[in-house]
């Protein structure tokens, strides 16, 4: 839910001023991620660290430090800046509850965190025995506090400097139980930074002058601690404070300073001959937020723990995993600046709704001819055969993206001719429902980090099930847990309400079904006719794009609505649920999606010269049901807005408010009518006075659970 960020540099001299900058910069671009408070801690001139928290967005913190007096032009031929902006979890947003949290008042040990610890209620009242008082309501706060009493105690023991950052960070996160992705400084430690993660993203950057001497860092997979104190769990943490002593599995004592075992360091990232060259690390929760300082990035896995000192880089485990490579490769980036940059827009979410014709494209592109109708998704190759084999397909998902999921259900039905099932995440393990080997179960997130989504996916894993990811996001936890997948490349989405994500889910989605189906002649009219859909499909969104005027008239018009239905049938059953989520989540207006054949069953009562609705009625083999329901709605004194064709001149049309949008072919109608529904959200939530990007409770990338 939180955005952190992180710069270290070594050998390369920066002031203070260029720090501040480079950590607000990094702040704004994962402001999407929270905008609850931010905050962010510098080097001082000696041994002290200056740390600025502020209740807002980043701006806000901004404004702070710029008005305070301090050393702005000290230059640092070595420095560890952090920064966070929150979305909150445990606390309100407040000052107190701002990261980064300290151990104490001589802020001896600092944390940013992205997740949620849930055990920090027990951490909490264990350290609250032992004398430490929280300032703050977080949960974050105990990671800070454990981290100094585990130092404190051991230094007791050895009368000296006992362990190193990095065994120290493991032992804190070995007592850590939840999600995290946490990034610790120390005044132990001047020039270090260690960056840990489990179930919450994590990546770091690496800028040099020259050319990297080496493209991957080798890992030490060994998760002994040399020269520490061993243990695990709470009663044994309680026993550690009145004895620091622990046994070994052969009952031999270990004390603080002899390590049980001789330890292997992981190779040096700068060269097997150790030479250190000028170098700066930028360690983030997104990529969006390195790219405008290098394309060079690792993605730490979950148990990563990574130690950056002396301009070197090493990556430790937490836990042995042998299923896990023991490197980590140094990938390129292949987004650029400018896509994360608002241009001539005026906000981040109508940029990212005019990108459609251009997302939609690059989604196909490469995996369609449409000279021969032949769909090829390189991600599915290996495991085709096994999927066509399967006897179900589970969709799990949550908001938009299990809306895309809804939206195609039919679609797979149709073309596969298996029994399909759409879940949502969040309920999956709460209903602990019956998956089994033979099944194929696919998973959507935009991010690839969705906890919800990520706990179902292993529930699967552990029965057996082909998994198979839809994500936005290459190197995500989802894109490498599951067993085959489609990126579905939309591009950076930086707005929390989810756009040109779920017209691309939806795309990728319809080419899974096709490829599955492409072995079956008796399906190939109805492939051919969507294929040509999709052909179309860019086209049909500019001209959806070129209604922008009229459809913000009809948005202006209709800004003071407190309440809103959405009308449809068949495959717009799930436009109805998105185009709901967008106007809800965007302009804070109380709208509902509904079936339009339950209207009779219920919501009908609803229905009254007040009540704004959008029906959905295009030419489909449901025109008929719709116009059944535009009558009990009209009878009612309803008076629907119409999201109809541009060639559909009934008298019915020509009688109401309407939206006319091009027709296409049923299964991808509703891409092109939510379009429509995403720029009526976007102009409502403008015409209220309401920052369309950054929702009020909300942020974009749901990685707690």
């Amino acid at each position: 839910m939180c955005g952190i960020f992180a710069y270290i540099n070594y050998l390369v001299e920066r002031d203070r001023e260029f720090v501040l900058a480079t950590l607000i910069n990094g702040l704004k671009m994962l402001e999407y991620r929270g905008y609850d408070s931010a905050g962010l801690c510098v080097d001082g001139d000696g041994a002290d660290v200056l740390v600025f928290k502020e209740v807002g967005n980043v701006n806000a913190l901004k404004d702070k430090i710029e008005a305070q007096a301090f050393d702005r032009k000290h230059v640092f031929p070595s420095h560890c800046g952090m920064a966070h902006t929150r979305w909150a979890t445990h606390g309100i947003p407040a000052e107190r509850n701002s990261h980064p949290h300290r151990s104490d008042s001589a802020n001896e040990f600092l944390v940013v965190h992205n997740g949620i610890i849930t055990n920090s209620k027990e951490l909490r009242e264990l350290l609250e025995k032992f004398g430490y008082v929280f300032e703050s309501d977080t949960d974050t706060e105990c990671v800070a506090k454990l981290a100094k009493y585990l130092y404190d105690q051991q230094l007791k023991t050895s009368g000296k400097k006992p362990l190193s950052f990095t065994s120290l960070v493991k032992l804190v996160c070995k007592q850590l139980e939840g999600a995290f992705a946490l990034i610790f400084k120390s005044t132990h430690y001047p020039n270090e930074m260690v960056a840990a993660r489990r179930g919450s993203p994590l990546l770091i950057g690496v800028r040099t002058a020259k050319k990297l001497k080496v493209d991957f860092v080798d890992v030490d997979n060994d998760v002994e601690f040399p020269g520490t104190i061993l243990f695990n769990v709470f009663p044994i943490l309680a026993a550690f404070h009145s004895s620091p002593k622990c046994l070994l599995e052969d009952g031999q004592a270990l004390s603080a300073d002899k390590p049980a075992v001789r330890r292997a360091r992981s190779r040096s990232f700068m060269g097997s001959d150790d030479s250190v060259e000028p170098i700066e690390y930028i360690l983030a929760s997104d990529a969006s937020a390195i790219i405008e300082h290098t394309k060079k990035v690792m993605y730490l896995e979950d148990d990563d723990v990574a130690h950056i000192a002396d301009g070197d880089l090493h990556i430790h485990r937490l836990r042995r995993d042998d299923t896990l490579s023991s490197m980590r490769t140094v990938q390129t980036l292949e987004q650029e600046l400018a896509q994360i940059k608002m241009g001539s827009y005026s906000h981040f979410m109508q940029k990212e709704i005019f990108e459609q014709p251009e997302s939609v494209v690059n989604t196909m592109r490469g995996r369609i001819n449409f000279d021969d109708g032949r769909v090829l998704l390189g991600g599915l190759k290996s495991q085709l055969a096994n999927i066509r084999r399967s006897r179900r397909i589970i969709f799990s998902a949550c908001g938009t993206s299990y809306h895309s999921c809804v939206a195609t259900k039919s679609l797979f039905a149709e073309l596969t001719e298996l029994p399909i099932n759409v879940e949502l995440s969040s309920a999956f393990l709460d209903e602990q429902l019956p998956v089994f080997r033979d099944d194929v179960c696919i998973f959507v997130s935009q991010s690839g980090e969705t906890k919800d989504t990520l706990l179902a996916l292993q529930y699967c894993k552990e029965r057996g099930a082909l998994c198979l990811g839809v994500t936005n996001t290459v190197g995500s936890t989802i894109s490498r847990d599951t067993h085959c997948g489609v990126h579905i490349n939309a591009g950076p989405e930086l707005s929390v309400a989810s756009t040109k994500a779920y017209t691309s889910q939806f795309i990728a989605l319809t080419l899974i079904a096709l490829q599955l189906s492409d072995d079956n002649y008796a399906k190939a009219n109805r492939r051919r006719e969507i294929i040509k859909g999709l052909q179309s499909l860019s086209s049909n969104i500019k001209k959806v794009l070129s209604l922008d005027g009229e459809i913000k008239d009809l948005a202006v018009k209709h800004k003071d609505i407190t309440n809103l239905i959405l009308l449809g049938r068949g495959y717009h059953s799930a436009t109805c649920l998105e185009g709901a989520l967008k106007i809800k989540e965007v302009s804070y207006i109380h709208a509902e999606g509904i079936l339009a054949g339950e209207l009779k069953h219920g919501p009908l009562a609803l229905i009254d010269k007040d009540m704004p609705i959008i029906l959905m009625m295009n030419k489909d083999k449901h025109y008929v049901d719709v116009e059944n329901a535009y009558a009990q709605v009209t009878a009612r004194s309803g008076n629907p807005i119409l999201i109809c064709n541009d060639d559909d001149n009934s008298q019915v049309i020509a009688a109401s408010q309407k939206i006319r949008v091009p027709g296409t072919v049923d299964a991808l109608q509703g891409i092109v009518n939510i379009i429509a529904l995403q720029v009526f959200s976007y102009h409502i939530a403008v015409a209220r006075g309401i920052n369309p990007d950054t929702p009020r409770n909300l942020a974009k990338s749901v990685t707690t659970a």
